[in-house]
C-alpha cells in the first residue's frame, strides 16, 4: 500500500481509501454483518482512511461503521465525517448553522464510538449559502479544532469554483483539506486545473468517486444519475471496448484515479468484503497506457462534460 501526505496535515493516508456511504444503503440494500466485515477487511488490507457522513443512509452509515470500529484499534485509521447535510424519513435536510454543526460533530462521534475525529468536513457546500459557510460554519468548526475535538477542517463540493470562493473568503489556514468528487476520473480531470492553487495554500486533496457515481462501470450509471445522456452513452461504449480488451473499465478507472501523486487519496465505496479486495487488486495492477489512450479517445467528445448545473 502506498501512503501519501495529506497537504500540510500530519496525516499520511493510503492512496486508496474507504468511503462508507455504501454502509448506509445509498446504492444497494445492506447486510449489516457483511458491512461490518467489510470495514474489518478495509483495515486488514492496509487502508487507513475512512470517510463517512450522517447524511449517508440518514445516520445508518455512521451507526454501522461505529459498530465495526468498536473492534478496531483507533491508531489503525484516520476518520473523517461531515456536517451540514442530513435527512430523516427519506427527506433530505440542510443546516449549516454554527449551533447545529457543533451538535452534529458530537452526535457523529457518539454514533462512531470515538472521542475525536481526524477530519470534519462541511458537506456539499453547493447546497449552502457560501457566505454562511465562510462566516459561521467554518469558524464554529475551527473552535472545535482548537479544543482538539477534531484534528483538521475541510469542505466537500461538486462545483470546483466554490472551493476557491471559500478559500479566498476565509482567513489563511482555515481550510486544511478538501474533498472533490467526479472531477478526477476517466471522463473528467478538471480537478487538475486547481491543484497548483490548492498546493500553494497547503491544502490536502481527497478525490472521490473514481467510477463517477457508476458511469464508469460495466453495469452502467443508475437511473438517477444526473449526467447528460450523450455522456452516459459514451461511457457505456468505453465499457464495452474495455471488455473487448479483457480489462474491466472499473480496473482502468480506479488505477487512473489513484495514480496521480499530487492527489493524496481516492475514495471508493462498497459494503462487500470481496469488492474491497477486488478494488485493491485493480489498484495494484499496472496501468495499461494504450488502453487508457483508446478510452480517452472514446470519451473525448464529452470529456469534462459536467452536470454541476443540471
Amino acid at each position: 500500500m502506498e501512503y501519501r501526505k495529506l497537504g500540510n496535515t500530519d496525516l499520511k493516508v493510503s492512496n486508496i481509501s474507504f468511503g462508507a456511504s455504501s454502509l448506509g444503503g445509498v446504492f444497494h440494500p445492506v447486510d449489516e454483518s457483511k458491512a461490518i466485515q467489510t470495514v474489518h477487511t478495509v483495515i486488514e488490507q492496509g487502508i487507513n482512511f475512512i470517510d463517512v457522513s450522517p447524511y449517508y443512509g440518514h445516520l445508518k452509515a455512521e451507526i454501522i461503521l461505529g459498530k465495526a470500529l468498536k473492534d478496531i484499534d483507533r491508531n489503525k485509521y484516520y476518520l473523517s465525517s461531515k456536517v451540514g447535510r442530513y435527512g430523516s424519513n427519506g427527506i433530505n435536510t440542510w443546516d449549516y448553522s454554527a449551533q447545529r454543526v457543533k451538535e452534529s460533530v458530537y452526535e457523529s462521534m457518539e454514533r462512531l464510538h470515538v472521542d475525536y475525529l481526524d477530519i470534519i468536513n462541511v458537506h456539499d457546500i453547493e447546497f449552502a449559502d457560501l457566505d454562511q459557510v465562510c462566516n459561521e460554519t467554518l469558524p464554529a468548526l475551527k473552535e472545535l479544532q482548537e479544543k482538539k475535538i477534531v484534528g483538521y477542517v475541510g469542505i466537500t463540493n461538486l462545483n470546483l469554483n466554490h472551493f476557491k470562493y471559500v478559500i479566498e473568503h476565509t482567513a489563511p489556514h482555515t481550510i486544511d483539506v478538501l474533498l472533490s468528487f467526479c472531477h478526477y476520473c476517466l471522463n473528467d480531470d478538471s480537478l487538475l486545473d486547481y491543484l497548483d492553487y490548492f498546493e500553494e495554500k497547503g491544502i490536502g486533496v481527497i478525490n472521490a468517486s473514481p467510477f463517477s457515481m457508476g458511469l464508469l462501470t460495466e453495469r452502467g450509471a443508475p437511473d438517477w444519475h444526473p449526467a447528460p445522456q450523450q455522456l452516459k452513452n459514451l461511457c457505456h461504449k468505453a465499457a464495452r471496448y474495455c471488455r473487448s480488451r479483457e480489462t474491466p473499465i472499473e480496473q482502468l478507472a480506479i488505477k487512473y484515479s489513484t495514480s496521480n501523486p499530487r492527489i493524496a487519496t481516492t475514495l471508493f465505496s462498497s459494503a462487500r468484503p470481496e469488492a474491497v479486495i477486488q478494488n485493491l487488486e485493480w489498484e495494484k495492477a499496472a496501468l495499461d497506457k494504450n488502453l487508457l489512450e483508446d478510452v480517452q479517445k472514446i470519451l473525448a467528445p464529452r470529456f469534462r462534460d459536467s452536470w454541476v448545473n443540471s
